[in-house]
């Protein structure tokens, strides 16, 4: 599975730890961690939490990615801007139980997580217990497990209602603030690996062209 990070400008001074704590777990469960910033508070390329749910839509939306983990101070503003999104299923996770309840329940594709409130002594244990909980084992198997079929109904019937009351994911780009689009995607590692990775030549196509006019 390849999982996106993607770290907005006010928590960016936390990019390592939260970028080693995802690492350490992900990696030798067999995914892939690519990491498209910020890096540090300093970078030239700054995203907004808005920028985060953006740039979650396009990763998911064009098979750049599988999952994302993104977040800021409080979560709450990444996982409105994702949820925003066509395809996007994003759920806060702040501590081990929410992810685990999370996967088994809700198997989305996406979290949003806080790095400023309550994150202070071992955090970083805390995000590790969090991704374990996360990727270690199958998701959407339900909780409790006597009922995992309506759950897997209900997340069925939550797809069909967001196709029907959001646009593709090409039409939406299409239509939203072409300053802000060019924003989300200047990152400095992001065409390294979003034209790696992406399948959909659709978005694909779309993206490089408001990358090279912005060039």
């Amino acid at each position: 599975m390849k999982i996106a990070l993607i770290i907005e400008n006010s928590q960016a001074a936390k990019s390592e730890i939260v970028h080693s704590a995802l690492t350490a777990v992900a990696e030798p469960l067999g995914h892939e961690v690519h990491h498209y910033g910020m890096y540090t508070p300093e970078d030239k390329a700054s995203l907004t939490y808005v920028m985060n749910g953006l740039l979650t839509g396009i990763l998911l939306n064009s098979g750049a990615a599988d999952f994302v983990v993104t977040g800021c101070g409080t979560g709450m503003g990444s996982m409105l801007a994702c949820n925003a999104m066509p395809g996007v299923f994003c759920g806060l996770v702040i501590d081990p139980t929410d992810a685990f309840l999370f996967g088994q329940i809700n198997d989305g594709n996406a979290i949003s997580m806080p790095y400023a409130k309550g994150f202070g002594w071992a955090a970083e244990l805390n995000l590790q217990d969090c991704y374990r909980k996360l990727f270690e084992g199958e998701r959407g198997l339900g909780y409790p497990k006597e009922r995992a079929q309506i759950m897997a109904t209900n997340r069925g019937i939550l797809k069909e209602l967001k196709a029907a009351t959001c646009k593709d994911m090409l039409s939406a780009l299409k239509a939203v603030d072409p300053d802000l689009l060019k924003a989300a995607v200047a990152g400095e590692k992001f065409q390294d690996l979003f034209f790696a990775n992406a399948t959909d030549a659709g978005i694909r196509d779309y993206i490089r062209g408001m990358v090279d006019s912005r060039a």
